[in-house]
């Protein structure tokens, strides 16, 4: 049998023998973990393996965010299938996968999917936390194209979840975290999607107040053209680098008119050309850094608060305290979302969001640093200026409750941030599906709905 098969095997013995609850014997769960890492040797992995505490860091890089001490680590890379099919224009992928495999694949159909933008993200937080995409404007998050989750519950049962069968457990999953199961596969929308127009269009420092100028300008657009995307990062504490802006445009036509506002704007370089999304993709710089966290904010776009953040994330006074940090460094991101997003996911049968139907603003502070004993100062330095720049939302009435949790801080409280309506709503289905609290108890990471 296939590694997948047993890794779905593994999940199912563990929440068989877990679901007891506190009060199982301890000899007996004990004997099944080991018999775990027999069944599945590379994948399962307990806190006396040699390599427990190595693979959980590499996997882990932002503190706080996943793993457990002194748990069951199950590696789910094995999960790595991918079945294209044409006539339905969907594929089924393992959870294990990353997006670089997936659009490979596709790509020989001349297809894509609403997946990440980078190409190492993985597919299953990907696609529980959210998922925003270059595709995004046109069809949703990517948690919206999910028509079907392979899921094994606390009881160790391998059910599916669609608009058909077990329709409430299909809208919790989307971003409802691992509150519910461990989701094993899912059958996802593809798209006609292959050559765009893109690239990324980089400026020294100086250019920052008027590409935050210009970003505001293309916000305000009448008619938003859902098939242009741009995302602006600026590496504040690093005045090498400057500014990058991510531009696609989801046809193979050069320079369109809606990116207009930036046109003008004098650039160091310049990498945009007809191309397959993948590769553009796959020029996507990431920092090699080994201590990251960051956090979300969302807001109203504005012309006069754009200006207000420049101030802010580029002070020498709010720097400071990152800059302390042994290789510290921060980046900050502005991606605009359309009202069609939000209208593209209540299309698909709704999530968990409760986002308003408007153009919005997501906003991320990314920071980095080199040694784990830092990362609690770097924490706190990097929320500090995420609440100024709250405040500065908040003082023009553009602030909006809700944090996008794929780049949301571990200690950010998304899933409380969908309203209490859909938090009472998700802890209903919690209750259904998982009533011992197997995900609550015994899988601490993550962002959680609580006890």
């Amino acid at each position: 049998m296939d590694a997948a098969f047993h890794t779905r095997r593994v999940t199912t013995l563990l929440l068989d023998t877990t679901a007891a609850g506190p009060g199982a014997d301890r000899g007996n769960v004990e004997g099944t973990c080991e018999e775990l890492v027999n069944i599945l040797p590379g994948s399962v992995y307990l806190p006396s393996s040699a390599n427990y505490s190595s693979l959980a860091n590499e996997n882990c890089p932002s503190p706080g965010a996943a793993n457990i001490n002194n748990g069951v680590l199950i590696d789910l890379a094995n999960l790595n299938e991918i079945y294209y099919d044409a006539a339905s224009g969907t594929v089924t992928v393992g959870t294990g996968n990353r997006w670089n495999a997936v659009y490979t694949a596709l790509d020989t159909y001349n297809v894509t999917a609403v997946g990440g933008r980078v190409l190492d993200v993985g597919v299953g937080g990907f696609l529980l936390q959210s998922g925003l995409s270059y595709l995004s404007d046109l069809y949703g998050l990517g948690c919206d194209n999910v028509i079907e989750h392979e899921v094994v519950l606390a009881n160790g049962s391998l059910v599916t979840a669609s608009a058909d069968e077990h329709p409430d457990l299909h809208w919790a999953l989307k971003c409802g975290a691992n509150n519910f199961g461990i989701v094993t596969s899912f059958k996802i929308s593809t798209y006609p999607i292959h050559l765009v127009w893109g690239g990324f269009k980089f400026y020294s420092p100086d250019q920052l107040p008027a590409l935050y100028a210009a970003m505001a300008e293309y916000q305000a657009a009448p008619n938003k053209d859902p098939y242009a995307n741009v995302m602006l990062q600026a590496f504040t504490t690093n005045a090498t680098d400057g500014a990058v802006l991510g531009i696609v445009y989801l046809k193979p036509e050069a320079n369109p008119a809606t990116f207009a506002p930036f046109y003008s704007i004098p650039t160091t370089s310049d990498t945009t050309r007809i191309q397959a999304l993948t590769e553009m993709m796959g020029a996507q710089f990431v920092p090699d850094i080994p201590r990251i966290d960051w956090f979300a904010t969302i807001f109203l776009p504005d012309a006069g608060l754009y200006q207000a953040i420049n101030n802010i994330t580029t002070s020498a006074t709010n720097l400071a305290a990152i800059e302390s940090l042994t290789a510290g460094s921060m980046t900050i991101g502005l991606q605009p979302i359309s009202a069609s997003l939000v209208l593209a996911g209540q299309d698909r049968g709704g999530n968990v969001f409760g986002l308003p139907a408007v153009n919005q603003t997501w906003f991320v502070l990314d920071s980095g640093w080199w040694l784990p004993s830092e990362d609690r100062p770097g924490h706190h330095a990097t929320l500090d200026i995420r609440e100024s720049i709250w405040d500065a939302a908040v003082e023009r009435g553009l602030e909006v409750e809700y944090i996008f949790a794929n780049d949301a801080s571990y200690s950010q409280a998304v899933l409380q941030s969908y309203g209490s309506e859909n938090v009472a709503k998700m802890k209903d289905v919690q209750a259904r599906y998982d009533p011992q609290m197997v995900f609550q108890r015994l899988v601490p990471g993550g962002f959680k709905l609580g006890l």
